[in-house]
């Protein structure tokens, strides 16, 4: 046994006798024991962060919180939301005005006991949605936590409908947990876009953050993209064209944090083609999937980012409703090392359900992508984004559905799959609903969400992947109110609401080995 071997395992046996001697257990190599597979618990603390939803005074925002049902959960928790103020002091949700919120009652106390003001919403039991909203553009960012009962798949779903100016109509954004790197292709510095990235800082102490713009050609000179301190318990909406001089139509956003967390996002707000938020993309991968582009799309714009040295050759295909097929014209795609590549797809749709799939014709290079969708017609277009991303996993939920409003779009596209879809029960009442769906190989399917018997209010969306190929999902919603038309889409990967536990036993022998 060499001496690194030896330093290793003194390591382990020190570090497990101050731990308590908590040991993993490692399979017996004899064959005598079989090492027993980690058990899935659900998480016990969820963080979600939400930006400020708007400048606009004509803003009208909704919050919708839901949290699905989950097997093993605790049986009591709270969750609440903390204006991003920088005045938190970080301790148990308490702020130094509104004191501690009650995930069940939403009351609320100052120190004191002084009666303050109630909650922009009060989550109820898992399984039923629980609403909220504010008016005007003052409405700050948000901090939200949720514990034992209400954290295992926790969801926030903040939309906004604005009725005139830059970036009218429906905005619509899921909360986002924090995070050291993001990544945003689809964003803009042209004369026609107001683009921002809104950093938010949960923790108690202050956040470091470096944003990089990539155009076309490379990156794009910037004045002040690095070394942005957000500070703790606060937020910061940055004007991407105050970081280049450069007017660039498809640029790509890279966040990176050196120092702490942050929840980002970027708000695209465009002169005549609305507004709507564009959500970080996922991982870069060398095969992504872009789900639920709608069939009435009169515009479909891919934009897609390399981040490595390394070209990547796509194939781009669109999974409709009857199989994978290419894109006349647009078979595909050349995207240069740290360049932003992009390619105008018209109605690629063509009146169908359709989702992009893109893969690599050769050596795989990992990618981020996302595409613009503009709808309607004349003064009345609208705007949304898709980003790429994972598919829903074990299960995925989305808030803030609407009767007659919500679309959901799912793809399989490598092989069969079936998934359960439930609708929750209404914010204001109603009882559940669900339906099973059978997804053939490589088609888009869009299906109207069954509807909540006795439907009062908004009602949440679960996906649970049944059996099959991996499957993606996304929910369109589109604006109720009859004088802002819009429509906004977000993307259902999982909600991460369970975790691996590997099994641990206490081993006084490590300490003699």
């Amino acid at each position: 046994m060499n001496r690194t071997t030896l330093s290793l395992i003194a390591g382990v046996a020190a570090l497990a006798a101050v731990t308590g001697f908590a040991t993993l257990d490692a399979p017996d190599t004899s064959g005598a024991d079989t090492a027993k597979a980690a058990a899935r618990l659900p998480v016990e603390r969820t963080g979600l962060v939400c930006p400020a939803p708007s400048a606009s005074d004509l803003a009208e925002t909704a919050y919708t919180s839901f949290t699905p049902v989950t097997k093993g959960a605790a049986a009591k928790g709270t969750a609440h939301l903390t204006a991003a103020t920088g005045k938190t002091d970080g301790k148990d949700g308490k702020d130094g005005k509104t004191g501690k919120t009650d995930g069940k009652t939403g009351k609320s106390e100052e120190k004191g006991g002084k009666t303050a003001a109630k909650p922009v919403l009060a989550p109820k039991a898992p399984g039923t949605p629980a609403t909220g909203s504010t008016s005007g553009g003052t409405t700050p960012a948000y901090l939200g936590t949720a514990e034992g009962a209400y954290a295992p798949g926790w969801t926030l779903q903040e939309t906004t409908e604005v009725a005139a100016g830059t970036g009218r109509g429906l905005l619509g954004v899921n909360c986002t947990a924090p995070d050291t790197e993001f990544w945003f292709p689809g964003a803009s510095t042209a004369a026609d876009r107001t683009d921002y990235v809104h950093l938010t800082n949960p923790d108690d102490s202050a956040a470091v953050v470096d944003i990089e713009l990539y155009g076309p050609d490379g990156a794009l000179q910037t004045t002040v993209g690095e070394g942005i301190t957000v500070p703790p318990h606060a937020s910061d909406p940055i004007l991407l064209s105050t970081l280049t001089a450069e007017k660039q139509d498809a640029v790509t956003v890279h966040v990176n944090v050196r120092s702490g967390r942050v929840g980002a996002a970027v708000q695209a707000l465009d002169d005549k083609l609305g507004g709507d938020w564009l959500a970080p993309a996922g991982d870069p991968a060398g095969s992504l999937v872009i789900p639920g582009i709608p069939k009435d799309a009169v515009s479909v714009r891919l934009v897609a980012f390399a981040p490595g040295n390394a070209d990547a050759d796509l194939k781009v295909q669109l999974a409709s409703s009857t199989g994978l097929i290419t894109p006349a014209g647009h078979e595909t795609l050349h995207v240069k090392g740290k360049m932003s590549a992009s390619v105008d797809l018209g109605d690629v749709t063509r009146g169908e359900a359709g989702s992009l799939v893109l893969t690599p014709t050769d050596d795989a290079v990992p990618v981020v992508a996302a595409v613009r969708v503009v709808r309607g017609k004349g003064d009345d277009q609208e705007s949304a984004f898709i980003p790429a991303t994972a598919d829903v996993g074990t299960r995925a939920s989305v808030a803030d559905n609407r009767a007659k409003a919500a679309t959901l779009s799912l793809t399989a596209p490598t092989g069969t799959a079936q998934v359960k879809v439930t609708s929750s029960a209404g914010s204001e009442g109603g009882a559940t609903a669900s339906q099973t769906y059978t997804l053939k190989p490589g088609t888009t399917q869009d299906v109207v969400p069954p509807a909540p018997q006795g439907l009062k209010g908004t009602y949440a969306i679960t996906v649970e992947h049944v059996s099959g190929a991996p499957v993606y999902a996304a929910r369109t919603l589109l604006s109720t109110d009859k004088d802002t038309p819009g429509f906004t889409i977000q993307t259902l990967p999982d909600d991460r609401g369970t975790v691996s536990v590997p099994e641990a036993d206490e081993n006084l022998d490590v300490l003699q080995r």
